[in-house]
C-alpha cells in the first residue's frame, strides 16, 4: 500500500494544502489539536472533490442511458447467438464500440478518486510515522498527532500493535472498536449502494454482461473495502466513508428523479408523475418533461409502465405531447360536446338506466293487482268476447243450406258458443269446413 500511495506522491501537496486550509477553519471553531478540526477538514476535502467529479457523474450517467437504449439490441444478440457464447461476445463489443459506449463507464467515479485517495493515505501515513509531508509542517504534524476520533488517534490502524498505538496516546482497544465500527458502516454503504442499483434501476427482462458485472461488484466491492480497510488508518476510513455516503446519497437521488426505463424505480416515478399531473394538469419541472418527450417518442416501442402512465393519461382526460408537455385531450371534448348536443336534442338524459330486472312472483302480483283494480276493462272484455261469439254463430246458421236441418248438437247449442260449436262440428285447422251429409227426406 505505501508503494502504490507513493507513485501519486504528486498530489500529496495540493490534497495536503486543501486539508490544512479546511483546519485552520474548524481549528478557530473547536481547537487545533481536537479530533472533530481534523475530521471534519477529511471531510470537507471529500466533498470537495466529489463536486468537483460532479461533470463526471453526468458522463456516468449519460454513458448508463446509452447502455439502456441498447438494450434491445443487446437482446436480440442473445437471441441469435445464445449457442454460441463467444460470438455473443463479440458481437456485444461491435455494439458498444459503435454506440461509443463501455460498460465499464459506471466506475469512472472510483477511478477517478484513486489518485486523491492514495495521496491522502500518504499524508497519513506520514503523520503516523512523524514524517513531514506536503504542507504538513511540524506544528501541524504534532497536532495531527495529538487529535483522535472517538479515542481513536488520526492516523491509528486496526492492525497496529499496542506499542504503535500508545506511542500515538491511545488504547488498544479503542482503536480496534472504532475501526472495526468504520469498516462495517464503509462496506455495508457499498453493498446497499450497489444492491439499490441492481434491484430497483435495472430493467429485468434484459439480461445483460453490464448486468452481470454489476451483480459481481456488489458483492466485490465491500469484501474489498473491509479487506483493506483493516490496513486503512483511520483518517483515511473517515475518507472513505463519507465518499460512501455521498455515493449513496447522490445515486438515490437519481434514481427517484431519472430512473431507468423498464426498471422498479420507473414505475414508482410514473405512479407520481401521473398523480402529480392529473391532479394539477400540468407537468412543472424540466426533467419531468424532458422524461415525458422520451416516452412519447418510443411510440411502440414503449416498456409496460410507460403505457399504462400514457393509459392514465388518456383516462384522465389528458393527452401527452411530442414536446414533453399535457394538454387536455381533444377527443375526450370531441366526446363530451356530442353527447350533451345529443341529450339536448332529445330532451332526455344522454344515458338511460336500464330498470331492475322483477322475479316471478314480482310480476305476478302486479298482474294480478292490475287485474283487481280495473273490473271494467274485464267486463268490457268479456262483453266483447260475447258479443264476438253471437256474430259467430248467426254467420254460422246463414251459411248452411236451407233445405238443410240443424244437428242436434246446434240445437242444444247456446247463444254465445257458436265458436266451440264450430270447433266441434269438424273445422279444420286451416279454415276449411267438412262437407255435411245430405238431409234425409
Amino acid at each position: 500500500m505505501d508503494t502504490i500511495a507513493s507513485l501519486f506522491s504528486f498530489i500529496t501537496w495540493p490534497v495536503s494544502w486543501v486539508i490544512v486550509q479546511f483546519h485552520t477553519v474548524y481549528g478557530a471553531i473547536f481547537g487545533p489539536d481536537t479530533g472533530w478540526a481534523w475530521g471534519l477538514s477529511i471531510v470537507s476535502l471529500v466533498i470537495l472533490i466529489r463536486i468537483c467529479l460532479i461533470p463526471l457523474f453526468v458522463k456516468q450517467i449519460k454513458a448508463t442511458r446509452a447502455m439502456q437504449t441498447l438494450q434491445p439490441e443487446m437482446k436480440k444478440i442473445q437471441e441469435r447467438y445464445k449457442n454460441d457464447k463467444q460470438r455473443q461476445s463479440e458481437e456485444m463489443m461491435k455494439l458498444y464500440k459503435d454506440a461509443g459506449t463501455n460498460p465499464l463507464s459506471s466506475c469512472l467515479p472510483i477511478l477517478a478518486q484513486s489518485p486523491f485517495f492514495f495521496a491522502l493515505y500518504h499524508v497519513l501515513n506520514g503523520i503516523a510515522s512523524g514524517t513531514k509531508i506536503g504542507y504538513i509542517n511540524s506544528d501541524l504534524l504534532a497536532s495531527a498527532r495529538q487529535a483522535h476520533i472517538f479515542g481513536a488517534p488520526l492516523a491509528a490502524k486496526f492492525l497496529d500493535g499496542a506499542d504503535t498505538v500508545q506511542k500515538l496516546g491511545a488504547s488498544l482497544t479503542d482503536v480496534r472498536v472504532v475501526t472495526a465500527i468504520m469498516i462495517v458502516l464503509m462496506s455495508a454503504s457499498q453493498f446497499y449502494t450497489q444492491r439499490q442499483l441492481m434491484t430497483k434501476n435495472v430493467d429485468t427482462t434484459v439480461k445483460t454482461p453490464f448486468m452481470q458485472q454489476q451483480k459481481m461488484l456488489m458483492y466485490v466491492f465491500p469484501i474489498m473495502f473491509a479487506f483493506f480497510g483493516i490496513r486503512f488508518p483511520v483518517g483515511v476510513l473517515i475518507y472513505w466513508l463519507t465518499t460512501n455516503v455521498w455515493t449513496m446519497g447522490q445515486q438515490m437521488y437519481v434514481i427517484r428523479n431519472n430512473p431507468t426505463p423498464g426498471s422498479k424505480a420507473q414505475a414508482a416515478y410514473l405512479e407520481r408523475l401521473t398523480k402529480h399531473v392529473t391532479h394539477h394538469g400540468k407537468v412543472g419541472r424540466r426533467s419531468e418533461k424532458a422524461i415525458i418527450k422520451a416516452i412519447v417518442t418510443k411510440g411502440r416501442e414503449r416498456n409496460e409502465f410507460e403505457r399504462k402512465f400514457i393509459n392514465s393519461l388518456n383516462k384522465a382526460g389528458l393527452a401527452a405531447q411530442a414536446d414533453g408537455t399535457v394538454v387536455k385531450s381533444v377527443a375526450t371534448e370531441t366526446e363530451a360536446q356530442t353527447e350533451d348536443s345529443a341529450a339536448t336534442t332529445a330532451g332526455t338524459a344522454p344515458r338511460r338506466q336500464q330498470p331492475k330486472r322483477q322475479s316471478k312472483a314480482q310480476r305476478q302480483s302486479g298482474g294480478s293487482k292490475q287485474t283487481g283494480d280495473s273490473p271494467s276493462l274485464e267486463k268490457s272484455d268479456s262483453s266483447e268476447t260475447a258479443d264476438s261469439s253471437e256474430q259467430s254463430g248467426s254467420s254460422e246458421k246463414t251459411d248452411q243450406p236451407q233445405d238443410s236441418k240443424p244437428t242436434a248438437a246446434q240445437q242444444g247449442s247456446k247463444p254465445g258458443t257458436g265458436a266451440r260449436s264450430k270447433a266441434q262440428s269438424g273445422q279444420r285447422k286451416g279454415g276449411s269446413q267438412r262437407p255435411k251429409s245430405p238431409s234425409k227426406k
